[in-house]
């Protein structure tokens, strides 16, 4: 279907105006939650226009009002992970303009998105290409007023502009992705430059064209397993054959957090100056080492996952006239827009295991040691690319001191990229949460969770061992099915390091799901058993407190991401 614009008049928007929420959807418990009400009948703080600070617009009637205290805490309301509370104000004026997603007639609901796939992806397809065709056609003209007028133009660093973007993202994987390569207020969508490997990267957007798609397609996942998940836990007291789908669905919850848990890391990576005359073999700027590693296991863990939730919303009887099945339907059809399809995959395979002999000689011996990188705290604001203001680089450490090997403590390169870089830091984390499993934790009995996750970290550490010298002789053919292999198994460990990294940075006392070890442990056991890898001895079976997590999210109104933010519709 055509992309147009919400219905409001041409003038420019001067409040943003919310819908009531249907008294069909469960609402959230009053001391954790916001809900859209009619303006009249709420005393909270206001949702500003774009460019107006939260409180100093009007206070009457046009303007979308949130139940909560005071705007400073809106932010902390949001999400269990709050964003700077800028970046929630811009989420939540998208989410306000795209309007009830189960209203028919709103031509972004999910029902008016999915009752012609095929359109809606040619739509979006011939909005990209036009890329800076002009203001007023394809998606600039359309999409561009609704970003502007939520202030999607004064986010800059990547990872928060996903998290505004993702209303949008989890409503439709390929208008999602168009939009995520808008670059501000006034400036056209960001052209396609095809270099002599055939990446294709955005000029103006600050996201990074290898993790636009990843981002997206984890967003647009989310959905569809929050349709099946409220199908299983709403019907499933009253049809017990439905329960054996609990398991399988906490199994894609955990694959889901660790994809967008290697997203968001990859996002937060700060960005270096592209090396001069030209770039050296590999990821290359604005993607690295973690963008590649994400192009491809992301597309290809997620493969899975969608095929499970097919299967779950087929034995459900939602077949492709439902949302749920119109919704995969649509999801499935747009991969190939967004690039995230077999043969996107597989081109960052191929990057992969060129780079395998670079990225083998520079594996650290020893565990990560000292506070994690900046870039695995997701609570934490985003590093800008250089020092930060307290005089430290962006992983904390002093400025100018070097590592052995002249690579800064968090293993990357001073001035550059590195190819190495983020590598060490995946391998260093993979060797300290093997290290854990001979620590007190363990040995006491007292957390057999974490003992078991400090267990599988140590199988899979086994096997990046074996990996090694295989890897240093891989670039000599790196088109060969010998040396994609290597680059399949090696990219499932990085992933399993990003989990433990991301796990072990959530894990500050707050008793953040995302801290605890229950998702690790389910998403490190999917990890093994794609590699083949064997389990170690018994170990507690997390997939019911995941389940429970799950089904607790879609009946709060909480979105299924590693953020846990909070939904308005």
């Amino acid at each position: 279907m055509a992309v147009t614009p919400p219905a409001a008049p041409s003038a420019p928007v001067p409040a943003l105006a919310a819908l009531p929420v249907r008294a069909a959807v469960p609402a959230p418990p009053p001391e954790a939650a916001f809900t859209a009400r009619p303006p009249a009948a709420v005393s909270g703080p206001a949702v500003s226009p774009a460019g107006e600070e939260a409180g100093s617009g009007d206070r009457g009637g046009g303007v979308v009002r949130l139940a909560g205290p005071v705007p400073g805490v809106l932010a902390h309301r949001y999400a269990a992970l709050p964003p700077p509370l800028r970046v929630a104000l811009a989420a939540l004026r998208l989410e306000v303009l795209l309007g009830d997603p189960r209203d028919a007639a709103n031509p972004y609901s999910l029902p008016a998105l999915t009752s012609d796939p095929a359109a809606s992806a040619a739509s979006a397809g011939s909005a990209a290409s036009a890329g800076s065709a002009g203001a007023g056609e394809g998606w600039d003209g359309r999409a561009g007023v609704l970003l502007t007028a939520a202030g999607l133009g004064q986010v800059c660093a990547a990872d928060q502009r996903v998290r505004a973007l993702r209303p949008l993202l989890r409503r439709d994987l390929a208008l999602g992705h168009a939009a995520g390569r808008w670059g501000g207020p006034g400036m056209p969508s960001a052209r396609r430059v095809r270099g002599q490997d055939g990446e294709c990267c955005p000029v103006f957007s600050p996201v990074p064209a290898a993790l636009l798609g990843p981002a997206a397609l984890v967003a647009a996942a989310g959905s569809v397993l929050r349709q099946a998940a409220l199908t299983v836990a709403g019907r499933g007291s009253g049809e017990p054959a439905l329960r054996q789908w609990q398991p399988v669905l906490a199994a894609a919850f955990a694959d889901l957090l660790a994809c967008e848990s290697l997203t968001c890391v990859a996002l937060r990576r700060p960005a270096a100056p592209a090396p001069a005359p030209a770039p050296a073999p590999g990821p290359g700027p604005g993607a690295g080492l973690l963008g590649a590693v994400a192009g491809y296991v992301v597309p290809t863990v997620l493969a899975d996952v969608l095929a499970q939730l097919g299967l779950v919303l087929a034995e459900c009887g939602h077949g492709p006239a439902s949302t749920g099945g119109g919704m995969l339907a649509k999801l499935t059809g747009d991969l190939p827009l967004a690039g995230v399809d077999a043969a996107g995959a597989a081109h960052w395979q191929a990057r992969l295991a060129r780079d395998l002999p670079a990225l083998a000689a520079e594996e650290p011996r020893t565990a990560h040691r000292g506070p994690l990188p900046a870039l695995f705290r997701l609570a934490d604001p985003p590093a800008p690319a250089g020092e930060q203001e307290d005089g430290h680089t962006p992983d904390g450490h002093e400025p100018g001191r070097l590592a052995p090997g002249g690579h800064t403590p968090d293993g990357a390169q001073p001035g550059g990229y590195g190819v190495g870089g983020d590598s060490v830091v995946l391998s260093g984390l993979l060797r300290a949460g093997a290290a854990r499993a001979d620590g007190a934790d363990g040995a006491d009995g007292a957390d057999t969770g974490r003992a078991a996750l400090g267990a599988l970290a140590r199988r899979l550490l086994t096997e990046q061992r074996a990996l090694r010298r295989p890897c240093r002789t891989a670039g000599a053919d790196p088109g060969a099915v010998a040396a994609r292999a290597l680059a399949d198994r090696q990219a499932l460990l990085w992933l399993a390091a990003a989990v433990l990294g991301v796990r072990e940075a959530a894990d500050d006392g707050r008793g953040l799901f995302l801290g605890g070890t229950h998702w690790a442990l389910l998403a490190l056991s999917g990890i093994a058993g794609r590699l083949g890898v064997p389990l170690p001895g018994p170990a507690p079976d997390p997939r019911a407190p995941v389940w429970a997590e799950l089904a607790g999210r879609v009946r709060r109104g909480v979105d299924c991401d590693v953020y846990a933010t909070r939904l308005l519709w």
